[in-house]
């Protein structure tokens, strides 16, 4: 292939050219390879770096176009104005093709290694490009075996020293093309059918042999792309009144009424979902589901749980976490509030609840420790609060130390719901209040709940037909959407705690039960609906997608969001889109075609082209 005569179509003859390309964010990394350009120009004045591809549109909407013009300002205090290209636009997949074929090496330096992968890394990849890239993970197995150059996060020096020596070192250079282009051949969508024909006709599907171990922390997270975060259902099971606990299919069940605690975890959602994505009709819902909540308190701080559908709340509860819930919820919401306007309701009806932590059940202080928590993320200087938090705490570390044998490291001699809120609870106290007998007692837990719910291939969670008693036989069915969502964000806090790569690979694969990485490989997801259904059962998924379903799938969802996503999140920002909201109601979100987070698969039309 003569890149020369693709360089003529850009008037770029003569110039050895470096390509990034794909949405601009700041997750990119892209100041760390203008930071390089000042050397490579030193070692080679024609080398020529494009930045192929426009703001994301969900960047652009927060934050306009600040962040390229950021970028732009980089280059000209750098010096570099002769050597760096902006094409801020989507191009054609012809266009594109040019523009590979025009370059020599392709960078891709992503700033944290838990981007699960690349598309554009696996078109790259698939043409036979040079590549030099951070080692995030898609990053680590693409280029694996001299297929590209891995350089350190944030390291100028390094992707300088590393494009210097590809463009002066020809067998370097030439080798690494030919093993990346090798390697891109199983990519190409001819191969990938192969590869599922002779799966579809094999005259039985290959046994999987459970592991009895944990997995490597280097077992690829995922290869299921996340789905979008829609709130398309959740509108559909909520009215001026609250969520609704229930449906049949995807039709709201009004004799079931309303429940204060999945209104809760509503709430919740609400302020993550606002915290991404500054979502008008997320402020709304937010609204909705807080005044709900609030009114379900009662003057003396306890909480009502059940609400006919005829606004009257129910005599004589059973008993319920609602209290323990809502002080969790109520801490999220003053932690990111949506507007600052919200943050003295929440914090008066929060401080009138904070007192009868003492008496509540264990997963009761689980829920509010993390609401704790979060209090003191808003106002750090609480003292009251830590006190609170570190004798709710003592308290689990002592009922587990009550429960605990040698062959059961559990709170209580059961696993029934939401198991995995109380391991978590002890890793976000020991974040908060720096305590290494909450951290110890949440490892041993967490250990021993990942033992019980999965297998080494995916989850399997403690049914609720039987629970699991010590010394009994572990229900299998029915599963439900909180363990799963529970499990992620105690996975995710497990991570923070300990910097261990291992629950992050876990996390995925938790949220991943979801989307069918389960006992039935049926997806609980609904993708059609939006919705989430109620349960695995022995024969298949319950149909119904009920209230609490639907907050447990994004509730996970946006946990893996939240800290994979590439928007920014200054609170300043999202209160200007908040007040152009306000003032223009006909604003509307641009529609936006959703990058593919999966595995490239690559035509092979293109990849001849490219070679």
């Amino acid at each position: 292939m003569d890149s020369n005569y693709y360089k003529h179509k850009f008037g770029m003859e003569g110039r050895k050219t470096i390509l990034t390309f794909g949405l601009l964010g700041r997750n990119k990394g892209i100041e760390m390879m203008l930071n390089a350009m000042p050397s490579i120009v030193e070692a080679d004045s024609s080398v020529l770096y494009i930045i192929l591809g426009m703001t994301h549109p969900k960047v652009a909407l927060q934050e306009g176009e600040s962040y390229r013009f950021r970028l732009q300002r980089m280059v000209k205090d750098l010096g570099i104005q002769e050597n760096v290209i902006f094409h801020n636009r989507f191009v054609s997949e012809e266009e594109l093709r040019n523009f590979l074929c025009a370059a020599e090496i392709y960078v891709t330096s992503y700033l944290k290694k838990e981007q699960l992968t690349s598309g554009t890394l696996g078109i790259a990849v698939g043409a036979g490009k040079a590549v030099v890239s951070t080692p995030y993970w898609a990053a680590q197995e693409f280029l694996a075996d001299g297929r590209g150059k891995l350089v350190r996060f944030g390291d100028s020096k390094h992707i300088a020293e590393s494009i210097v020596e590809l463009l002066q070192n020809n067998a370097l250079f030439y080798s690494m093309r030919r093993r990346a282009y090798d390697f891109g051949r199983a990519m190409i969508w001819p191969k990938v059918a192969e590869q599922y024909w002779k799966l579809f006709t094999a005259r039985r599907l290959p046994a999987r042999v459970p592991a009895k171990a944990i997995r490597s922390a280097q077992t690829p997270i995922s290869i299921i792309e996340l789905p979008e975060p829609r709130l398309d259902h959740l509108i559909r099971l909520t009215d001026s009144t609250g969520l609704y606990r229930q449906a049949t299919f995807t039709v709201p069940n009004r004799n079931g009424g309303y429940c204060t605690t999945d209104n809760a975890l509503a709430l919740a959602a609400m302020t993550k979902y606002w915290a991404q994505y500054a979502d008008k009709e997320a402020l709304r819902l937010f609204g909705i589901y807080l005044s709900f909540v609030c009114h379900a308190q009662n003057n003396d701080g306890t909480m009502k749980d059940f609400m006919s559908f005829e606004r009257h709340w129910v005599p004589n509860e059973p008993a319920h976490d609602a209290l323990g819930r809502v002080l969790w919820v109520f801490g999220t919401a003053m932690a990111k509030p949506p507007l600052p306007a919200y943050l003295s309701i929440i914090k008066d009806c929060f401080d009138r609840s904070v007192r009868h932590i003492g008496s509540l059940s264990p997963r009761g202080m689980a829920y509010s420790i993390l609401g704790l928590s979060d209090y003191l993320q808003q106002f750090p200087g609480a003292s009251d609060i830590k006190r609170i938090l570190a004798m709710a705490a003592d308290k689990l570390v002592a009922q587990y130390e009550i429960s605990q044998t040698a062959d059961w490291d559990w709170f209580e001699e059961i696993l029934t719901y939401d198991n995995a809120v109380l391991p978590q609870a002890l890793f976000v106290a020991a974040i908060a209040l720096g305590e290494e007998k909450y951290l110890s007692v949440a490892n041993k837990t967490c250990e021993f709940l990942l033992e019980k719910t999965f297998n080494g291939y995916h989850f399997s969670f403690v049914g609720t037909n039987g629970w699991y008693k010590r010394g009994g036989q572990r229900a299998t069915f029915d599963q439900q959407p909180i363990e799963a969502g529970s499990t992620v964000m105690m996975l995710k806090a497990a991570y923070e705690a300990t910097d261990d790569d291992m629950f992050l690979t876990l996390w995925r694969k938790a949220f991943d039960w979801f989307l069918g990485e389960n006992d039935l490989h049926i997806p609980v997801y609904d993708f059609k609906t939006k919705g989430c259904c109620d349960a695995l059962e022995p024969n298949g998924v319950n149909v119904n997608q009920g209230g609490e379903s639907m907050v447990s799938f994004l509730l996970g969802l946006l946990c893996i969001v939240e800290s994979y996503s590439a928007m920014p999140s200054s609170e300043e920002v999202k209160a200007d889109v908040l007040n152009e909201i306000l003032k223009a109601e006909r604003l509307k979100k641009p529609d936006i075609k959703e990058v593919t987070r999966g595995r490239t698969a690559i035509s092979e039309t293109t990849v001849e082209k490219l070679s």
